[in-house]
């Protein structure tokens, strides 16, 4: 296996004629020691089938390929989506295999092959937590991963209650997955080199909350109660009620104290919430 130096990043990008774009939220890892590390942070196993979310040039594809046979890569980028097949042809060992599949991460819905059951991806930055909670609700398959993604972000994604960072990222994540911080990354590594640096988030998929409610009707009492963060849940789900006495209502039956604030629960309240949504309250 041969991984991609910082001169064949830069090699390959100028041959395509490839400049990265703030608009893709392009920062390529030039670090051969740090796509390694990412790889053995992960835990992967040879029989994992890892999904990767803009792989760029492929200097973690090639990683992953040292430890998997297969990787289906998700690329939003044409050029790169077409060129990184024969990159991988020239430098990853006989018997893997890679699918690349062109299309917006955040969008897809279907993915060629066997079922995938790893996640692992240097996530853009300006669409991290879309992504990462689209690919864990489309596809329950995923047991574990690992993203690399803006340090603040990170942050946010591994909050517990109370944490001044924890938020609708925080619980949406929780509903799917443990989330623990696994690193962080310098800025260095990348090119081109960004003004903040990065964090590893590894996960484990877990069972959601018990609940009579869907995903869909749990999400909308966390959207509501952060959406003003600094009301108590009386006031901040008075829409989704229907009133505020109707919020009272419903809080009081899933056992929440009405003066507590949406940044003091965790997933399981927000769903027995959502539980006890009144007849006439908002979806």
């Amino acid at each position: 296996m041969s991984l991609l130096t910082a001169g064949d990043v830069r090699e390959l990008a100028g041959r395509l004629g490839v400049r990265p774009t703030k608009t893709l939220g392009q920062n390529f890892v030039v670090d051969a020691n740090t796509v390694r590390r990412i790889v053995r942070v992960a835990g992967l196993e040879p029989g994992d089938v890892v999904v990767e979310v803009g792989p760029g040039l492929g200097s973690l594809t090639l990683a992953l390929l040292e430890v998997v046979d297969r990787v289906v890569a998700v690329e939003i980028d044409p050029v790169l989506a077409a060129e990184l097949p024969a990159t991988v042809a020239a430098r990853a060992r006989p018997g893997t295999s890679l699918e690349v599949v062109l299309a917006d991460a955040v969008t897809v819905t279907d993915l060629p092959g066997p079922a995938p059951t790893a996640l692992v991806a240097n996530l853009p930055y300006n669409v991290a937590v879309p992504v990462l909670l689209s690919m864990l609700a489309r596809f329950p398959s995923l047991r574990h991963g690992l993203v690399m993604v803006q340090s603040e972000v990170a942050d946010r994604l591994v909050a517990g209650p109370g944490s001044r960072t924890y938020g609708i990222p925080s619980v949406k994540t929780a509903w799917y997955a443990q989330a623990r911080r696994a690193g962080a990354v310098p800025p260095p590594v990348f090119w081109p080199v960004p003004r903040v640096d990065s964090g590893l988030v590894a996960f484990t998929r877990q069972p959601p909350p018990r609940t009579t409610a869907t995903r869909e009707e749990v999400f909308a009492v966390v959207d509501a109660a952060f959406a003003q963060r600094r009301k108590t849940l009386r006031a901040a789900l008075a829409g989704w009620a229907g009133s505020a006495p109707g919020a009272e209502r419903a809080l009081r039956a899933a056992g929440v104290d009405p003066a507590a604030r949406g940044e003091q629960l965790d997933v399981a309240a927000f769903a027995r919430i959502a539980a006890h949504r009144p007849v006439g309250g908002t979806p």
